[in-house]
């Protein structure tokens, strides 16, 4: 999935009520983190049916233990891979589209 140190962009900053109250920090949509940690993780806090994802942890963002799990395993907040983009495929997308748009300007 991604690998540690390696830098992506937020693109989905859309978090549930619970969310805001539970972590200290959330990404924002269009910035830019270093993966601390990849695994697996749930996707859904506090539910019966937790869920399963990539779960990441950023450089640039530290939060709380999870209060959802047993305090012996109980692991930090993470965020859902599907978050996030490889900072690089963002970058070739841009680089693309500002070609197409200036090609398609040059035929105007």
């Amino acid at each position: 999935m991604f690998d540690i140190g390696e830098k992506v962009v937020c693109i989905n900053d859309t978090f549930e009520p619970l969310h805001r109250k539970l972590y200290r920090e959330l990404p924002k949509k269009g910035d830019i983190y270093t993966v601390r940690e990849c695994s697996i993780g749930r996707t859904k806090t506090g539910a019966i049916d937790p869920g399963i994802s990539f779960r990441l942890l950023l450089e640039e963002i530290t939060n709380d233990l999870d209060p959802y799990m047993d305090e012996a395993s109980a692991e930090e907040l993470g965020f859902r891979s599907d978050r996030f983009a490889p900072l690089s495929s963002l970058e070739e997308e841009e680089e693309l589209e500002e070609s197409m748009t200036m090609a398609i300007g040059k035929n105007y």
